[in-house]
């Protein structure tokens, strides 16, 4: 089973909407993750209805910011029964707010216990200039996965640039995985990530995902089989297609907790 644990639809016309549901059908199952640009309460509902469209495939993840968003129990109730979102993404970064404030510590409380997993979309390929990139560290994120062991976190893009912060989290704790989401184009970044998480022992912490609309889940299933090849005739050190096969095929959604039927 192949899982697309990183899509994006940011505008809802009809051209983005037909683009990802193209990519989509490359995979047997994808989450999307609510975009960080414009009103989070609209971003929300308009993706719930899409997802309501495509349940047997889409898994929706809504967007908060904890130190914005007035975040109760009857307000988690309402994202996860009224509007059926599965997960949550947060854009420290992006939105400027330090992953261990106060009001985001209290918030993750009660998401450990909804039982809901959070992708943070912290670290990126392309972090604009006025993102804060000292909060998109993954060692900042150590806090909140020893005090809330019991949550499961995703840690989006390997944590670019600080890849080898998101090894040593995810190596550290259970309920903490990483988003292998690549650029098909930088190969020496790819395979940089992928050797590292092989030698560090953690390639079963890694999820598959595209970034799309960014990249294609083919694309980047391509490019992960093939890298080795292109490495045939230098001593560089490989590693086994299966362990990268492997990554591919991992049932995501199941390790996230997230129950899920698949059409076919």
């Amino acid at each position: 089973m192949i899982v697309d644990c990183h899509t994006h639809v940011r505008s809802f016309d009809a051209t983005e909407i037909s683009e990802h549901l193209a990519a989509a059908e490359t995979v047997d199952a994808c989450i999307i993750l609510a975009s960080h640009e414009g009103p989070r309460d609209e971003i929300n509902r308009r993706l719930s209805e899409y997802v309501a469209q495509h349940r047997e495939k889409m898994t929706g993840f809504a967007v908060l910011d904890p130190t914005q968003d007035r975040l109760t129990d009857k307000a988690l109730t309402s994202l996860t029964e009224r509007l059926g979102f599965k997960g949550l993404v947060l854009y420290c970064s992006i939105n400027g707010f330090h992953p261990t404030h106060s009001h985001a510590m209290r918030f993750y409380g009660a998401v450990q216990e909804a039982g809901l997993p959070i992708f943070f979309h912290n670290g990126s390929h392309d972090l604009g200039a006025k993102a804060v990139l000292e909060y998109a560290q993954p060692y900042l994120l150590d806090e909140v996965a020893r005090a809330y062991p019991d949550m499961k976190m995703v840690i989006g893009n390997m944590g670019v640039p600080f890849v080898e912060q998101t090894l040593a989290m995810v190596a550290k704790h259970e309920n903490v995985f990483a988003d292998l989401t690549i650029r098909p184009s930088k190969i020496w970044q790819t395979y940089n990530m992928v050797v590292a998480a092989y030698e560090q022992g953690v390639m079963d912490k890694l999820l598959f995902g595209s970034g799309s609309p960014l990249g294609t889940a083919g694309e980047c299933i391509e490019t992960l089989l093939g890298f080795n090849m292109l490495l045939a005739d230098t001593k560089l050190p490989t590693v086994p297609r299966g362990s990268i096969r492997n990554v591919i095929e991992r049932d995501s959604l199941e390790l996230l907790g997230i129950r899920h039927a698949v059409a076919g």
